[in-house]
């Protein structure tokens, strides 16, 4: 296998799209809204994820 010139290990962002989804729905069941909560708490891991992901890409 050839290796490339820039060997650093990439970031990993699909983490913050579980947390998202998992401390949404509890949230939202906290305020009787778990449907709202895990939807909330995708979009903002979602954004996370792709910031990180942008970082990643422009680092390279």
């Amino acid at each position: 296998m050839s290796e490339t010139e820039n060997s650093q290990p990439r970031l990993a962002g699909g983490i913050f799209i579980a947390f998202g989804l998992l401390i949404g729905a509890i949230i939202g069941v906290a305020v009787d809204q778990p449907s709202a909560g895990t939807v909330i708490g995708m979009a903002i891991g979602s954004c996370i994820a792709l910031v990180i992901w942008l970082i990643d890409r422009k680092r390279r």
